[in-house]
């Protein structure tokens, strides 16, 4: 009688589960096997940075490659350790759960982790997803409406900025390189800084970095004879009358330094994306 009763109750046990799946939809992520070992590194390689590491026991040793967001160096502590787990959350709100385990000789060293994970984390409200962000600045860089005109020249070159789209809290610049000169432009950097428009003499000018949070398109050299597009995408902002979003580049080893203002009339213009 005591056996029967049991068994009465671990299947109503086991109906309640499965109605309880039923309802909330859930669902089992399987992990990737991962083989590791002490006297190697193993690199993981994700499509986007890297934004949390949760190691399931001390046996695992995690880092990020040195100035890189998107690649996790994954080592054993000691040898023969019990199987444990491995997660990481990256910036397109995906979820990757790895099992492992240790190997004398692990198959792969070098990992590219397929971006197919269907998981996803949900940010914080002012945490942006880096994939939405590419997303909207492709669009971008296909939109051909140009809704404003700043420009600025020095020795054959050119930089003008050409649009401004708007996407929920993003701006995207649409900003063209044009090199007209017979030497290539190294570009030694490009860089966004809002600033005051005068400063009282003896006062330092006050301005503030503000750091694309995604750029189109590879920004150090534009060849001789030649024009470059950009798409940068920034955080979207508004500005008092009293200052400016300076876009500035710098000619690596030379002098064609450009600097393009982009006032708060410029910012209402900019245009939604989706036109």
């Amino acid at each position: 009688m005591r056996i029967f009763l049991l068994s009465q109750l671990m299947l109503c046990l086991i109906f309640q589960f499965q109605a309880n799946c039923q309802v909330t939809g859930s669902s089992v992520i399987d992990p990737f096997p991962l083989e590791i070992t002490t006297s190697k590194t193993t690199h993981l390689i994700f499509p986007y940075g890297i934004k949390t590491v949760d190691r399931g026991s001390r046996d695992i040793l995690a880092q990020k490659a040195t100035g890189v967001d998107n690649i996790l160096q994954v080592k054993a502590a000691r040898t023969d350790f019990d199987t444990t787990n491995l997660t990481v959350i990256t910036a397109d709100g995906k979820l990757y759960s790895f099992l492992v385990g240790y190997s004398n000789q692990p198959l792969s060293l070098n990992i590219q982790v397929s971006s197919s994970s269907k998981d996803m984390a949900n940010f914080a409200d002012n945490d942006l997803n880096e994939a939405e962000i590419a997303e909207s600045v492709q669009k971008a860089r296909i939109n051909t409406v140009q809704n404003v005109s700043i420009k600025d020249k020095s020795s054959h070159a050119e930089l003008l900025l050409s649009s401004i789209f708007v996407d929920d809290d993003l701006l995207l610049y649409k900003i063209e390189f044009i090199n007209n000169s017979a030497l290539n432009y190294d570009i030694e950097n490009f860089r966004f800084f809002v600033r005051d428009k005068k400063a009282p003499k003896r006062t330092a000018i006050q301005e503030t970095e503000i750091k694309p949070l995604h750029i189109l398109e590879d920004t150090s050299v534009v060849a001789t004879q030649s024009s470059h597009s950009f798409v940068f995408a920034l955080p979207k902002m508004t500005l008092p009358d009293k200052k400016y979003l300076a876009v500035q580049v710098q000619e690596k080893n030379g002098g064609r330094h450009l600097l393009l203002k982009v006032r708060n009339r410029h910012f209402l213009k900019a245009l939604p994306i989706q036109q």
